[in-house]
Parts: structure tokens; sequence; C-alpha cells
């Protein structure tokens, strides 16, 4: 097993996030892994494992997962809706928002844990503008680069809406993300006013005083302890947060690296914040859309 330092896993960061420019990225590993065999031994590991078996199987049958397409801000939206097949009753709904690449089945594994959960669920595909989410992940990080962040965040306004006038819904709607997901959920919080609970996990925050003050969802907010770039927005979001007197929590998970909810990457993984952000999560939602 190739040793992984925290240097590399912020090349990652950073390539991800800020550059998206892969050649870099890799001659800065291999500067840091000591060859270009040793770079290219721990790239994969830095990285997203799209074979990575699901906690759900796509076919589970206690579930009820369909691809659906619903109006969007300007424009036809494709997602993936998920339910317990033999939901009695409206349901407490939840929008799950995918990270940089997409609608990806990391994602749609995400929904469906949710949707046994007792939640009626939909994965939007906020790359649909674009055709949708394209198989390859770094075609997909490359993609985000042409989103119009202002019709994302309409688009999630719309999908709002639709969850709150679906006929299996209560009309509660909440609304998690991870990564981007994570500040999307955030600026959705600031734009949807009938955002009913919103979880972000390490998300950007809003900057603006006044974006913060219309937000009304109740927020829970999960951080990792070693994602330096993201937390150092949490000392500025938490002083408006207080003077707006909103409700609000933050969990930070010490010793964890950003995506730590991610089982797909095995360098930034971590079981034990993972499982403990998301009985957290489930615990929240359960309360606020009831």
């Amino acid at each position: 097993m190739p040793i992984i330092t925290q240097a590399m896993i912020d090349a990652y960061d950073e390539f991800t996030h800020v550059t998206l420019d892969r050649r870099r990225f890799m001659e800065t590993l291999t500067k840091l892994a000591g060859s270009a065999a040793a770079a290219a031994a721990i790239a994969p590991l830095l990285a997203a494992d799209p074979a990575h078996a699901a906690m759900v199987a796509e076919d589970d049958n206690r579930l009820k997962g369909e691809d659906v397409t619903y109006p969007g801000s300007s424009g036809e939206m494709k997602g993936y809706l998920v339910r317990q097949a033999d939901a009695a009753g409206k349901l407490p709904a939840v929008i799950v928002v995918h990270e940089n690449r997409g609608l990806n089945p990391h994602i749609r594994d995400v929904a469906r844990r949710m949707a046994l959960e007792g939640f009626l669920v939909l994965a939007p595909d906020f790359m649909s503008p674009l055709g949708g989410t394209p198989a390859d992940d770094d075609k997909a990080r490359d993609l985000f680069n042409q989103l119009d962040m202002a019709r994302v965040v309409a688009d999630g306004v719309a999908t709002v809406a639709f969850l709150k006038g679906d006929a299996a819904s209560n009309g509660k709607v909440g609304a998690v993300g991870f990564c981007w997901g994570g500040g999307t959920v955030n600026a959705l919080a600031v734009a949807a006013p009938d955002l009913d609970a919103a979880v972000a996990y390490y998300g950007m925050q809003p900057k603006d005083a006044a974006e913060i003050a219309r937000i009304g969802a109740p927020l829970l907010l999960h951080y990792a302890g070693l994602d330096e770039r993201i937390n150092a927005g949490i000392p500025d979001f938490r002083k408006e947060l207080d003077a707006e007197g909103k409700e609000y929590q933050i969990f930070m998970y010490e010793g964890v690296q950003h995506a730590f909810n991610n089982e797909t990457s095995e360098a930034r993984y971590n079981e034990e914040a993972a499982d403990l952000a998301w009985s957290r999560t489930i615990a929240f939602f359960k309360e606020k859309l009831a």
C-alpha cells in the first residue's frame, strides 16, 4: 500500500476544486511520491473509484427507483427518484445534491440509502443543461466550468417546488449536498424560502451577509477537520448566522479529510465520521420534515 501524505491529498483537492489541471496535478504528485510510477499508483487511491460496490444495490427490492424528468427553471431537468417500494401515505422529501462529478453511481447510492430511511428522494442532475452527467468523472469535472451557478440555484428552487407538489410528498422538503453539492445546498437555503431543512457536507459558505440574512431553513453543517480550504469560511459564516439569529448546528470531524463521506475514495473516506454524520443527518431530517 503506497504511503499517502497530507500534501498529496491537498494537491488532489486543489486539482479537483481549483485548477482542474490534471497535468499539473500529476507533476506535483510525481515530485511528492518520488517517481512517476509511484504517482500513477497513488492517483487512483485519491480519486473516487466508480467501480466501488454500492452500499444499496440498484435492484434492491425494498426500493422503487426511476430516472425522471421534471420542469427546471428554464428547461427540462433529469434526476433519479427513489422511495421505499411499500411506502404508505405521504412521505417527507429530500433532495440529494451531487459533487462536482455529477449524478454518478455513488450519488444514486446515497439517494437509495436516504430512501431506506423513509424519505421520498430526488437526486437531480444539475448538469442537465449541458446534456447530463457524462460517464467519465474527469469529463464531468471539466464540464462544471460551463455551469451557470445562477441557473443551478434556480433549478434547485424548481426542484423544491416539484417535490412539494409531488403526490407522494407530505409537502416538506429538505436538501443535503456534498462538496460542490454542499455549497449548492447553502446557496439553495438562501434562494428557496420554502426549503424546510438544509444539510451541507463540507460545502462552500455564502459570503454575503445580505444573503445569509435570507436563509429560512434550519441548517446542519458538517465539516472535516483537515479541510483548510473550506474551513476558512466557517468563522465569518458562524458570525453572520449568529447575528441574524438563524437556527444552525455545526459539527467538526477532527482528523478527517474533505469528502470523508465518500466511500469510493479510499484515501479520504472515514467510516466513523461518515456514519456519525449520516446518523445526525437522518435524525435532523426526521425532526424537521415530519
